[in-house]
């Protein structure tokens, strides 16, 4: 239940309807239990009719006997040989499909195995959407099973020409077909009817679209009127080896009031000087929330709605703010997207005009912006689902190959357990729109990196592809080098394809050794404490005052349960402390030996990496409660602002300094607050905004969150908003900012940070006071030349590291002259090798150089 409950931080409940979404046709119960898994095997399940009986596939012209062959694919079915030519398989696909006995048994076909099997050699290779030759365009689109596929271009009806060998459709046209809209007309049996059906459908590979994705455009994304100046001669500012990738994960309408691409062009807006102030620091990129075209935000600004009241009215501890703003949710401007419609296409509400291309050149127009900070750029896409299946008309993949592009479970229905339709990158044709997607992005849009969502629902091999294809991009062919864009996501295992049950799946113990980052999601409710959903949110972890300043919720247990609880996990943040490498040894706090992967986290084990790199360290992200809130419910309620804010630094430290690379929410620094929601998916400006001026707060207090997700803690919560000492002054929030940015600056100019694999890790940091006898709340790292104190407990703490006694040692220089008066005090005594440091602070201390 645990990475069950971690991968439901990220999903999106029921999908608001735009206004111009029309009801779907009322679809059958699934009802498709055989499989066909290539032209000559069909897999039968072994409780489905006598086996004795003759089996057979009936389609529009006849049927095809089925003849049993020995053994069967699982314990669970029977295989079965389909006789029928390659022609004739071909032919019976593209109309109703059955499978049947003498007996009575009569059930639908999963097809997508067949169509690989016939298809997917040819079809992989074909370049689909829009595709221009001198000026002139060639619509292409994969649709197999169809009767008939039209082009419907700018008013006229035009026919396509089907390859048979791919199964795709073609239409060439002539240089005036640039900028028109067009839609494909796709005449095909949709098995949720029962019947056949012509869609009118958008194209999956579209390049631009009209507002609210009603048509695709024939555009040319090369074409010089989308180059905003500069364009092709952009400089981004040089990439850093992954390992030492210092992420800020930001939304753009939360990004400033205009919530739109081109906030990000004004350097000398609030948010683009703090997100600059943040790169001279060492923050390397901004990962954007979902930013391609999705389904659920009226993409007009005329058409999006406005709460109906003034939040501003209402108490701190009221629930009047999130009434106003639910009322309006489904309609409004606000979404964090993980609702895809068109993947290879920016979101049209964060355009000033959606209505054609101008997206593209604003997106650009970002991209240049942030370049120009100091920042490079990544995306987080969501190939894992759709907004819709079957005939709803969200649906553009499964009306154009019903029962293809979306996993399907045995009795036939789409798979949901990702929150919406999973769709099936182990497919070929869902597999190749990931890599031709991302490639698209990289090449035509110059992303620099890619955040899978639910990263575990893809096959490994998929992933790997994306690497593979993005590593082929060169400057001179291509315009970017591809071996420099980053790529990471969520490995979490769950669902239907939880264990490898259908694929090598990209978790987290499955990417290890590949480069590709995972969320560890082990030091990061160590730091905090607790998990996500817990019933008690006040459960306390290393940051928040475990043992050493308890709260005194029962949830807790005993002073000797939250000793050894602390001590455990400090044993977890060490492991993060190494980039979660599964092979690192050291000492733990029962005073075993132990490597990393010998450490529990949950029944797992805590360290599964095999080098720096293959584990992104994080305290908080989009997905549940703010770091600031989650220690506003965890931290003792009389504990100050100035304590809170040191709190909020000391859990960033265990992050910021850690190897391998490591993401915080955008605001953090800034002790942001979203009132306690912990899934402000859809709650709107008000929840969401990051405020950039201190003198407007943090967020704290803007009432109670949304009931949908939060109420069951509205009783914990109450007494928090209604506490004006827990909405910060600008005292608090400008001194952690600060502190932040000293930490960015010591893990960016030490080298010993940046170690490249996890023999050099091993060889160059260790946990001197590690044992039965370390400290409950402090973890003492040396690193290199360095020593690194985490003085978690409210108090002075000293740390006496015998062998390093007549060393000279001192506050590193960034700190020493940095922000925090505090942090100045911590001292080193030579003759005892002793490290003393402040309450709830971290100190970096640096050999002296002969």
């Amino acid at each position: 239940m645990r990475r069950l409950a971690v991968v439901l931080t990220a999903l999106i409940p029921l999908l608001g309807t735009a206004p111009a979404h029309a009801e779907p046709p009322t679809p059958q119960k699934p009802d498709a239990r055989v499989q066909w898994l290539d032209r000559q095997t069909v897999a039968w399940p072994k409780n489905l009719g006598d086996p004795t009986r003759p089996h057979r596939l009936v389609h529009e012209r006849g049927a095809f006997t089925l003849t049993p062959q020995p053994g069967g694919r699982t314990a669970a079915y029977d295989t079965f040989r389909v006789e029928a030519t390659p022609e004739q398989v071909r032919s019976a696909l593209r109309g109703p499909l059955t499978a049947e006995t003498d007996d009575g048994v009569r059930t639908g076909v999963q097809i997508p195995g067949v169509l690989d099997d016939l298809y997917a050699p040819a079809a992989t290779k074909a370049h689909l959407g829009p595709v221009f030759r001198d000026g002139r365009p060639t619509l292409s689109v994969w649709a197999p099973t169809a009767k008939t596929v039209e082009l419907e271009l700018d008013g006229r009806t035009l026919p396509m020409r089907r390859d048979a060998a791919s199964g795709v459709w073609s239409a060439q046209g002539t240089r005036s077909w640039a900028g028109k809209p067009y839609r494909y007309a796709v005449t095909v049996h949709a098995p949720t009817l029962g019947e056949t059906v012509v869609n009118h459908v958008t194209d999956p590979y579209s390049t631009a679209l009209t507002a609210d994705s009603t048509h695709s455009l024939v555009t040319d994304l090369s074409a010089p009127t989308l180059a905003p100046a500069g364009w092709q001669s952009i400089r981004k500012p040089k990439p850093v080896p992954f390992r030492d990738a210092r992420i800020q994960e930001l939304h753009v309408r939360d990004f400033s009031p205009r919530g739109d691409y081109l906030a990000f062009t004004d350097p000398a807006s609030p948010g683009m000087r703090h997100l600059k102030s943040l790169a001279d620091a060492g923050t390397s990129y901004v990962h954007l929330l979902p930013v391609f075209d999705f389904a659920t935000v009226p993409e007009r600004r005329a058409d999006q709605a406005t709460p109906p009241c003034d939040p501003a009215a209402f108490p701190a501890d009221s629930d009047e703010q999130q009434k106003c703003v639910a009322r309006t949710a489904a309609h409004d401007a606000y979404n964090w997207g993980y609702d895809p419609l068109h993947y290879t296409v920016p979101e049209g509400s964060y355009a000033s005009d959606p209505d054609g291309p101008r997206r593209t050149v604003e997106f650009r127009r970002m991209v240049q912006g942030l370049a120009g900070a100091g920042l490079r750029t990544v995306m987080d896409v969501v190939y894992n689902h759709t907004a819709a299946s079957g005939q709803d008309d969200r649906s553009v993949l499964d009306r154009i190959v019903p029962g293809y592009y979306h996993r399907l479970l045995d009795d036939g229905a789409v798979a949901t357990s990702t929150c919406c339709a999973n769709t099936a990158p182990e497919h070929a044709m869902m597999g190749k729109l990931v890599v031709d997607s991302v490639v698209t992005w990289a090449k035509e849009y110059k992303v620099d990196g890619f955040r899978f969502d639910l990263m575990g629902h893809h096959p490994k091999a998929n992933i790997l592809a994306v690497r593979a294809a993005l590593d082929a991009l060169t400057p001179a062919k291509d315009g970017v080098d591809g071996k420099s864009v980053i790529l990471y996501g969520e490995g979490w295992n769950f669902g239907e394809v939880a264990n490898d049950a259908r694929f090598v799946q990209a978790t987290q113990k499955n990417m290890a050794g590949t480069g590709i980052a995972t969320f560890s999601d082990r030091s990061r409710d160590a730091i905090r404490g607790g998990g996500p959903f817990d019933d008690d949110p006040r459960v306390q972890g290393f940051a928040s005052g475990l043992f050493t300043d308890p709260n005194a919720s029962p949830a807790n247990g005993s002073p000797v349960e939250q000793r050894a609880r602390l001590l455990h996990a400090q044993d977890l943040i060490k492991v993060g402390l190494t980039g979660n490498l599964a092979a690192y040894r050291f000492t733990d706090s029962t005073g075993r030996s132990v490597r990393g992967a010998d450490i529990d986290y949950n029944g797992s084990p805590a360290g599964y990496a095999a080098a720096p790199g293959d584990a992104l360290s994080y305290a908080d992200a989009h997905d549940n409660e703010t770091l600031y809130d989650a220690l506003a419910y965890k931290l003792p309620p009389a504990t100050s602002a100035a304590d809170r804010a040191r709190a909020q630094v000391l859990a960033l430290a265990a992050v910021t300094l850690s190897q391998g690379p490591a993401l915080s929410q955008a605001g953090t620094d800034l002790l942001r607050s979203k009132s306690l929601d912990r899934n402000s998916y859809d709650s709107g400006d008000w929840f969401n905004a990051i405020h950039w001026n201190c003198a407007e707060g943090n967020g704290f207090g803007r009432g109670l969150p949304p009931a949908a997700g939060n109420a069951a803690k509205w009783p914990y919560a109450r007494p928090l908003l209604a506490d004006p000492a827990l909405r910060p002054g600008c005292g608090p929030i400008v001194a952690a900012s600060a502190a932040y940015r000293d930490l960015l600056r010591v893990r960016t100019t030490e080298k010993a940070f940046s170690q490249p694999t996890a023999e050099a890790v091993q060889t160059a940091l260790s946990f001197p006071l590690s044992g039965r006898d370390e400290t409950p709340g402090v973890i003492t790292m040396r690193l290199g030349d360095l020593v690194v104190v985490l003085n978690a407990t409210p108090q002075e703490r000293a740390q006496t590291v015998p062998a390093l006694a007549g060393s000279g040692y001192s506050l590193h220089p960034v700190q020493a002259h940095g922000s925090d008066p505090l942090v100045k005090s911590a001292s080193y005594a030579r003759g005892t090798g002793t490290f003393t440091v402040p309450g709830r602070t971290v100190a970096v201390f640096r050999g002296a150089t002969l």
